[in-house]
């Protein structure tokens, strides 16, 4: 068996949340979370079926997000899965509700950064193995960039 990373091409300016979930009705609840979750935010979610038609649903305010993420979900083709662009919000305003949508069963990475999906494929098809989320750390943080991060969440407002 081998490993395959398959980059996923985020739209710029863009947040993405990628996860695996179980049900045609994943797309629906999806859009309605993000719809309710933040007010203003700019989303395309798609999902991927496993079984039956096998079709990448897809949804969004969005067209270009919308597109994008199914075009990804298509170059991935791993079965159940889901994957999130937005704008105008951050996946930490998403994530407390998302994890709390019956479908969702894992969510593999929440990020800005790009992002690598590890592939399986089988005779079946394609499995998620784990993801590459941006790039390895260069040090470790001293006494100036913790200032510097205790600055910026504060600056960003979500620090007091």
């Amino acid at each position: 068996m081998n490993i395959e990373a398959v980059k996923i091409d985020m739209p710029e300016g863009c947040n993405l949340i990628f996860g695996m979930s179980h049900f045609i009705k994943t797309v629906e609840d999806l859009h309605e979370l993000m719809v309710n979750s933040v007010p203003g935010v700019k989303f395309g979610v798609a999902f991927s079926e496993a079984s039956g038609d096998r079709l990448v649903r897809y949804s969004g305010n969005d067209n270009e997000l919308a597109n994008a993420a199914a075009q990804n979900l298509m170059k991935i083709a791993s079965g159940h899965c889901f994957l999130i662009f937005m704008k105008n919000a951050f996946p930490v305003n998403i994530l407390p509700a998302l994890k709390n949508v019956y479908e969702v069963v894992n969510i593999f990475c929440a990020t800005a950064n790009p992002v690598q999906a590890l592939i399986v494929r089988t005779e079946q098809g394609g499995g998620i193995v784990g993801v590459v989320d941006g790039e390895a750390p260069l040090g470790i943080e001293d006494d100036s960039a913790r200032q510097k991060r205790h600055q910026f969440l504060r600056t960003i407002g979500y620090k007091q």
